[in-house]
C-alpha cells in the first residue's frame, strides 16, 4: 500500500513539472536614434543609441535599463528582453560616450547623462506603446547597475515622472567611494546595520579607479559579467542576463572602443572619450593621490546624493557582499536619505557584486516583480522588508550554498536600530612602519577581477589575503562559543600616536583596518576581501574606525581578528617612511551588527511544479500516516517491567537465503548493571545491538526498555543514548558544534543536554573547538562517547568504546562507565576485549552463532571452571594434600602458587584439608580468568 501511494504521487508530481514548461512570451525590438541637446547653453546635439523591447500586449509600462560603466545597449540586451517578456516596454540605450552614441562621458553628470534620461523618458511619452499616465507622462520605471545605478537614482530624483527604481550595486556619493576615509572621532552610534563614517579626506582607490577610466578609454567593462550564486541553486548557471552582463568587443556597434571613431566625432585623444573636466580630474587623482576641491566638487555633483534628498518613487536598493567598489555602506546612506525624505525603500543585499558577479535570474525577477507591482499593481506587495545573503560551504557542483534571510524592515528605518555584540579584543600596543614609496604593499583584493568570476569564486580571494610583517598590528577576540552572524560594518575604537620620542608625521597617519576570520588551524580568510581606509590627520588620537560592510558567519571555535596596516596595494598609500604606534582605546572591543531574521528563499515556483512538489507531499504525508498508526498499534507498556531498564525475549533476525543473525536470545540487564556483550565475530552481538536502537526490525521476540516495547521510532529511544557502527560527525564542524547540533537535531531543551559534563567527559581540552577532520582516531572516540552521553540517558549502550584510546584513556574511560553505572543508570557495552570487559563490566553476556550460551556475574562466569590458586607456606605439602582429596585433579607448583582443578570441590573443603595437615593459606582464590571460560564456552570459534 505504501509502495503505491509513493509511486501514484512522484508519477503525478512528474507529469505535472513536464508539462509546467510554456514557450516564452515572444518579444519584438525597434532600433532607434534618439537626438537630445549637447549640453546648457550648447546648439549642439548627441544622438542615443537606443532599442526599444515591446512585450506581446501594448500599451505597457516602461521600464528605462542603463548600462554599466564601460558598456553600451548590448550589456543590458538580455536583461531588457527578459523585462519585456515580464510586461514592460524596455528601452535599452547606450550612454554617451559610449558604444555607438556621440558625445563625451559626463560621470552622470546633471547637466549632461541625467537630462539625457529626461529626454529619452520624452521620447517614450511619444510613443503609442506606452501607458501614459497624462500628456507627456509615461507610466515608467529606472533600473540599472553601477553607473546606470547612479543614473537611476539621479533620474528619479530630479524627474518626478519617475514611478519606481531599481538601482544595483551603486554608489551613494562618489567622492566617498573612491575616497574613503573610515574613521570618526566620536564613539560609533550607528542606528542602521552598514552605516559608514564618511568621513573628509580619504585614501585615494587607485586600482578601482584606473579600471575604470580605462574602460572609458575603450578597454573592458569594469561590471562583472557573471552571475552570483543564489538561494537553492544547485550547479552553475549563467544567462548573461544580468547588468552589465555582456562585454562586447571594442570594434563592434555598441562597444565603447576607441579603435574605430564615431562618425561626425574626432578621434579621442589621450582622455579618450570623456569630458576636458573629468580628464583633468583624474589626472590629479591619478599623479597626487589627493583629491583638490575642484576634483571632490566634480565627484559629488555627479553622486546621487545631490538629490537622493528628493526621492519619492518606491525604490528597491539592491547592493552587493562582494564589492570593494562600491560598498554596502553605499545603499545604508542611500536608504537613509530617501526614508528622510519620505520615500519607501526595500533593501537587499545579494552575494555578488563588482567582486563577485551580478544578480542572478531569481533576483532579476524580485527586480522584475517589484517594478510590476509598482507599474501595474499587479502581483504581491513588495513592501519595504530587508533581505540578506548568507553564503556557506561549497557544494560537490563547485557552487556555494546560500540562504536568505528577511527582515521586516531595514534595522534604524524601521522599527528599533542594528543590535551590536560587543566582543573583547586582546592585543598589546604594537609598532607598525610604512615604506618608502609605500611598496611593498599589503594585498586584500583583487579590482576588476569581478567581471570574470562569480561570488561563490571571488569568495575564495579572502584567503589570498597578506600583510607585509612589519607593517600590521593585530588584535584578536577569543574562540566563540557559538556561531556568529556578522550583518554589517563592525565598530572599533583605536588609538594612533607616533614612536615616544619621534615627531608625529606632518600629513598624520594612513592605515588600514580589515577584521579576518581565524579558524582554529590557523587559517585566515578576509570576509569580501574588504579592508577600510582611513587618515588620521593629527597624531595623537582616538579614533572611531568603521570596518567595511560584510555579511558572514563566524563558526563556533572561529575568532575574529582586527589588523591595521599601513598599505594595501589597491590604494594611493602614504610615499613618507613613516612609523606609528597603535593600540585598542581604553576600554574598547568590537561591535558587531547582528541582524536577526527568518530564512527564506526567495524563490517563486512555477504553478506545473508547484502541483508536483503538492502531490509528493500529500503522498508523503500519507506514508507517515499509514506509519502513525502502525506506532501507535505497536505501542505497548508492560506495567511490571516499566523499572527494568532492559528485557530481551526470543529475539531472532533471519535473513534471505536461510541466515539466522540472532536466535532465540532472551536476557535481561537491571538497573546500576555494566554488562558486557561477549562473542567471537559473527556471533549476532551488533544485530542485536541495532535492534535494541530500532534501527532494524526482528523476525521474532521483543525488546523492551523500561517496559516499551522497540520499534522503529518509539518515544522510550529518546532513553538510550547509544555509540554504535561510527559516529557520523561532520568534518567541517568543530567538536562542541557537532555536540550541540545533534542535541538540536533531537528537538529537546538546550538544559538538558548537559552539555559541559560531556565535554568534560570527552577530555579533549582546547582541542574541543578544533574541526573534527583534524582529529585522531581516538579522540573522535572519546567525542563520540560524549555524544552518546548528552542527556544523561538512563541506558547506554556502546559498541567497541575502546577502538582508537590509548592505556591512560581506556582506564579513564573504565572509570567512567563505573561511575556513570552507579547513579543508578545502566550501561551496556559490546566489546572483543576480554580484559577489559573482566575489569569494567559487573555482569556478562556470551553469544555465540547468535545464541545466548552464558550470562551471569563476571566472577561466577570466570570460576565456573572449578580452577582455584592457593598462596602457602609449604607448597610440596600442600600439592600432597589437594591431590589427596576425592575429586581434585591437575595440582601444580607455579612460582608462589600451587593451582589445582577442585572439579566441584567446594574451596572451602580444600582449604579447611590444607589447615587440618598444619599448611598456613594466606590465601585461596579462582585461577580462571574471563578468556579462559569464554573460550571453552565458544570453542574454536573465538580463534
Amino acid at each position: 500500500m505504501l509502495a503505491v501511494i509513493v509511486v501514484l504521487a512522484v508519477v503525478g508530481a512528474v507529469v505535472l513539472w513536464t508539462r509546467s514548461g510554456a514557450p516564452e512570451p515572444p518579444v519584438s525590438s525597434r532600433d532607434a536614434f534618439v537626438e537630445v541637446p549637447e549640453g546648457p547653453g550648447s546648439s549642439g546635439t548627441v544622438r542615443l543609441d537606443t532599442t526599444l523591447y515591446l512585450p506581446a500586449s501594448t500599451p505597457a509600462p516602461a521600464v528605462l535599463v542603463a548600462h554599466g560603466f564601460g558598456g553600451s545597449k548590448q550589456s543590458v540586451a538580455d536583461q531588457a528582453k527578459e523585462l519585456a517578456r515580464q510586461g514592460f516596454v524596455a528601452l535599452a540605450y547606450s550612454a554617451r560616450g559610449f558604444g555607438a552614441s556621440t558625445g563625451q562621458i559626463g560621470l552622470d553628470s546633471l547637466n549632461y547623462e541625467v537630462r539625457d534620461g529626461q529626454r529619452l523618458i520624452d521620447w517614450l511619452a511619444t510613443r503609442p506603446e506606452v501607458k501614459l499616465d497624462k500628456p507627456g507622462d509615461p507610466r515608467v520605471g529606472v533600473t540599472g547597475a553601477s553607473y546606470g545605478g547612479a543614473l537611476a537614482l539621479m533620474l528619479a530624483g530630479v524627474d518626478k515622472r519617475v514611478d519606481a527604481i531599481a538601482p544595483v550595486i551603486t554608489y551613494n556619493d562618489l567622492a566617498q567611494a573612491l575616497l574613503p576615509n573610515a574613521a570618526g572621532q566620536q564613539p560609533g552610534d550607528a542606528k542602521t546595520p552598514a552605516a559608514g563614517a564618511f568621513g573628509q579626506d580619504g585614501v585615494f582607490k587607485r586600482s578601482w579607479a584606473g579600471i575604470f577610466f580605462a574602460a572609458g578609454l575603450g578597454g573592458a567593462q569594469a561590471n562583472p559579467t557573471q552571475e552570483a550564486p543564489e538561494a537553492g541553486q544547485t550547479g552553475t548557471q549563467n544567462t548573461g542576463a544580468q547588468q552589465g552582463a555582456t562585454a562586447p568587443s571594442a570594434d563592434t556597434p555598441g562597444s565603447s572602443g576607441t579603435q574605430k571613431p564615431v562618425a561626425g566625432q574626432q578621434p579621442p585623444g589621450s582622455c579618450g572619450r570623456y569630458r576636458p573636466e573629468v580628464c583633468r580630474a583624474y589626472t590629479q587623482l591619478a599623479t597626487t593621490g589627493r583629491a583638490d576641491a575642484q576634483t571632490l566638487q566634480l565627484l559629488r555633483d555627479s553622486s546621487p546624493s545631490t538629490v537622493t534628498g528628493q526621492i519619492t518613487a518606491p525604490t528597491m536598493l539592491v547592493q552587493g557582499e562582494q564589492d570593494t567598489l562600491f560598498g554596502l555602506d553605499q545603499a545604508d546612506r542611500t536608504a537613509n536619505e530617501i526614508t528622510r525624505a519620505g520615500g519607501k525603500v526595500k533593501m537587499v543585499w545579494y552575494t555578488g557584486g563588482h567582486d563577485g558577479g551580478g544578480p542572478g535570474p531569481e533576483l532579476r525577477k524580485e527586480i522584475g516583480d517589484f517594478l510590476s507591482f509598482h507599474l501595474t499593481g499587479s502581483g504581491a506587495d513588495p513592501g519595504t522588508g530587508f533581505e540578506y545573503a548568507v553564503q556557506g560551504a561549497f557544494r560537490n557542483s563547485g557552487v556555494p550554498s546560500v540562504r536568505t534571510i528577511t527582515a521586516p524592515g531595514y534595522p534604524g528605518l524601521t522599527g528599533d536600530g542594528t543590535q551590536r555584540r560587543t566582543l573583547p579584543l586582546t592585543g598589546r600596543e604594537q609598532a607598525v612602519l610604512n615604506p618608502p614609496g609605500g611598496n611593498p604593499a599589503a594585498v586584500s583584493s583583487l579590482p576588476g577581477l569581478g567581471s570574470a568570476l562569480t561570488s561563490g569564486t571571488a569568495s575564495l580571494a579572502g584567503r589570498l589575503a597578506v600583510d607585509v610583517p612589519g607593517q600590521a598590528a593585530s588584535f584578536t577576540t577569543a574562540p566563540l562559543d557559538a556561531q556568529l552572524l556578522v550583518t554589517g560594518s563592525a565598530t572599533v575604537r583605536v588609538h594612533v600616536a607616533a614612536p615616544q620620542g619621534q615627531p608625529a608625521p606632518a600629513d598624520g597617519a594612513v592605515l588600514f583596518a580589515k577584521l579576518y576570520d581565524i579558524a582554529p588551524d590557523g587559517t585566515r580568510s578576509l570576509p569580501g576581501s574588504a579592508v577600510a581606509p582611513f587618515r588620521v590627520g593629527q597624531l595623537p588620537a582616538d579614533v572611531t574606525v568603521t570596518l567595511p560592510g560584510i555579511v558572514k558567519p563566524i563558526e563556533a571555535g572561529h575568532r575574529l581578528q582586527l589588523v591595521l596596516a599601513t598599505t594595501d596595494q589597491a590604494y594611493a598609500n602614504s610615499a613618507e617612511p613613516a612609523s606609528y604606534v597603535v593600540s585598542l582605546a581604553e576600554g574598547a572591543g568590537l561591535a558587531v551588527p547582528v541582524v536577526p531574521g527568518h530564512t527564506s528563499t526567495g524563490q517563486s515556483v512555477p504553478a506545473g511544479p508547484l502541483w508536483g512538489i503538492a502531490a509528493v507531499i500529500v503522498g508523503a504525508l500519507a506514508v507517515v500516516l499509514v506509519s502513525a498508526l502502525r506506532r501507535r498499534r505497536s505501542d505497548d507498556v508492560d506495567p511490571e517491567l516499566t523499572g527494568v531498564p532492559l528485557v530481551i525475549e526470543g529475539l531472532t533476525k533471519s535473513y534471505p537465503g536461510g541466515l539466522t543473525a540472532v536466535n532465540d536470545l532472551s536476557f535481561r540487564v537491571e538497573h546500576g548493571q555494566v554488562l558486557g556483550l561477549l562473542g567471537p565475530n559473527g556471533a549476532g552481538k551488533t544485530t542485536t545491538l541495532r535492534m535494541m536502537m530500532g534501527l532494524i526490525k526482528p523476525s521474532a521476540g521483543q525488546i523492551r526498555v523500561f517496559g516499551h516495547r522497540i520499534a522503529p521510532g518509539a518515544p522510550v529511544l529518546s532513553r538510550i543514548g547509544s555509540f554504535v557502527e561510527g559516529s557520523g560527525f561532520l568534518p567541517h564542524l568543530s567538536g562542541a558544534a557537532n555536540l550541540r547540533l545533534y542535541w538540536a537535531a533531537t528537538g529537546r531543551p538546550v538544559e538538558e543536554a548537559h552539555v559541559e559534563e560531556a565535554l568534560e567527559i570527552a577530555g579533549l581540552g582546547d582541542a574541543v573547538h578544533r574541526r573534527v577532520r583534524t582529529y585522531s582516531q581516538g579522540m573522535r572516540q572519546r567525542l563520540a562517547i560524549a555524544q552518546a552521553m548528552l542527556g544523561l540517558p538512563d541506558l547506554l549502550v556502546l559498541d567497541e568504546p575502546t577502538n582508537g584510546l590509548d592505556p591512560p584513556q581506556i582506564h579513564q574511560m573504565r572509570e567512567v562507565l563505573r561511575r556513570y553505572a552507579s547513579a543508578g543508570r545502566t550501561v551496556l557495552v559490546s566489546s572483543h576485549l576480554l580484559a577489559e570487559v573482566e575489569q569494567t563490566c559487573s555482569h556478562v553476556v556470551v553469544m555465540h552463532r547468535g545464541r545466548l550460551v552464558a550470562a551471569g556475574e563476571v566472577a561466577d562466569i570466570a570460576q565456573g571452571g572449578g580452577e582455584a590458586s592457593f598462596v602457602v607456606d609449604r607448597q610440596d605439602a600442600a600439592v600432597e594434600v589437594l591431590r589427596a582429596l576425592n575429586g581434585v585433579t591437575e595440582v601444580a607448583v607455579d612460582g608462589g602458587q600451587v593451582h589445582a582443578n577442585l572439579d566441584g570441590v567446594p574451596r572451602s573443603v580444600a582449604v579447611a584439608a590444607l589447615v587440618t595437615a598444619g599448611v598456613s593459606v594466606e590465601g585461596a582464590a579462582p585461577r580462571r580468568r574471563l578468556e579462559d571460560a569464554f573460550l571453552q564456552l565458544v570453542g574454536e570459534d573465538a580463534r
